[in-house]
């Protein structure tokens, strides 16, 4: 447990609470819910770039630091992109970006 509150005690002082949308709300940036389509299946998933500390599989909601959500930062609609994954190289092409409102 000790471990664990110096982890925490730590990482407070880095946290910060970002409450505004980005200048430019049609780019992939932090806190953006992104649908993103596989070029090769054709499958489409829907995915939340969040910090580290949010991540949430369940939910969809990935870091911002893995490999997918870094590939796509700055990415707009119909735009394709190559992420490393641990399968190995994939492409996709982003279906929509969007902003929830209260984050």
């Amino acid at each position: 447990i000790d471990r664990r509150v110096r982890y925490l005690s730590k990482r407070l002082q880095a946290l910060r609470v970002v409450d505004i949308a980005p200048s430019d709300p049609g780019a992939v940036f932090f806190g953006a819910e992104v649908e993103v389509e596989a070029v090769a299946s054709g499958d489409a998933a829907r995915y939340r770039v969040v910090g580290p500390d949010e991540t949430d599989a369940t939910r969809g909601w990935i870091s911002i630091d893995s490999p997918l959500a870094r590939a796509m930062l700055g990415k707009r609609v119909d735009d394709e992109f190559e992420a490393v994954l641990p399968k190995g190289p994939s492409r996709f092409v982003i279906l929509s970006v969007d902003y929830p409102a209260g984050g």
